[in-house]
């Protein structure tokens, strides 16, 4: 294949699905470092593409106005994003999510070479190359697999977010209004996940908070703009809650973080991304299951499937033991 001289990446949901996409970019960029490489996201998901920096160009989808079924919304919408895919006169489209909406933005792209990994066989005619979607690995493992399918060198991948300056100076000014310091040891706890059963109880996360609270360190909950409410008991218990704030700045904050403890959420997989150690509370953990990218260690299991309220605290309060008191934290027990 001649060196293609425009790349389009297709990636929409969610949060973690788009951070588990970084190790791809990453080779891709390795492979045809004069390249421009253009992501195509849902609009909630375009501020995150900031920390990609080897990405040139976002492209964003507002897919609710799209599936509004509007005319006045969704004709606007489809033909300007179908005006800026031919704009971009792409060589090669690699759709990383494999849905039918994807396959046919890929195919509209008017990409001569068009890869994908796909979860029907009827959705080949989109590709030029395809892969049926191995769910007995890693997700991005599969993204990997399908850029060594189409012949790109298997170079090591960086998973590797790259947080705005910005970003981190809101992260700073976050703590210092609520008195605590990116100088000392802080936990940062993510405690809910999009889905009820993959949810450690918040007491339990609190009982973590109070005793590392008692030890000298600092506590943050964090979460989405949903989960203010539900973390209000945490508030009234006098931790620190930045839910809701901007994603980037959630970022900020677990980059400034000893340690980010947290269930299946797309958050721990950008602390991953940013360099950060964490600790993943799994309801369960099989072939292909979304662990931290590369750091299978990094998991507490429930001792029986789909039950992770079974995890004791005192398991997970001896894990985070281990970190804090390890090189990086020096905490004294």
């Amino acid at each position: 294949m001649k060196p293609p001289q425009s790349i389009l990446v297709i990636r929409f949901k969610a949060i973690g699905d788009v951070v588990l996409t970084l190790p791809a970019v990453s080779v891709v960029r390795q492979n045809f470092p004069k390249a421009r490489i253009t992501f195509l996201t849902s609009s909630e998901n375009a501020p995150l593409l900031q920390g990609f920096r080897d990405v040139n160009e976002v492209l964003s989808l507002d897919r609710a106005a799209l599936r509004s079924g509007n005319p006045l919304k969704v004709l606007p919408e489809f033909f300007g994003l179908l005006r800026r895919l031919r704009g971009g006169r792409f060589d090669l489209a690699l759709d990383l999510q494999g849905y039918s909406e994807t396959a046919w933005l890929a195919r509209l792209s008017g990409a001569p070479e068009r890869w994908g990994t796909i979860y029907s066989q009827g959705r080949k005619w989109a590709y030029t190359r395809s892969l049926p979607r191995n769910k007995e690995i890693h997700s991005a493992e599969d993204h990997l697999r399908l850029l060594s399918h189409g012949g790109l060198s298997a170079m090591e991948p960086a998973n590797e977010f790259h947080l705005p300056t910005a970003a981190l100076a809101a992260a700073h000014a976050f703590l210092e209004k609520n008195r605590l310091t990116a100088t000392h040891p802080l936990l940062f706890l993510q405690p809910f996940t999009s889905s009820p059963h993959k949810n450690w109880p918040l007491e339990n996360y609190l009982s973590i908070a109070r005793h590392w609270q008692s030890r000298g360190i600092q506590i943050v909950f964090g979460g989405g703009p949903a989960d203010r409410g539900l973390l209000e008991t945490a508030r009234r218990q006098g931790f620190v809650v930045s839910a809701g704030v901007p994603l980037l700045i959630t970022a900020g904050l677990m980059r400034l973080s000893t340690l980010v403890l947290g269930g299946d959420t797309g958050a721990l997989h950008l602390a991953v991304a940013l360099g950060n150690r964490v600790l993943m509370l799994m309801h369960e953990v099989t072939p292909g299951s979304p662990i931290p990218f590369r750091h299978p260690d990094w998991v507490v299991v429930s001792p029986r499937a789909v039950a992770i309220q079974e995890i004791q605290v005192s398991t997970v309060n001896e894990s985070v033991a281990r970190i804090l008191t390890g090189p990086a934290g020096n905490v004294s027990c």
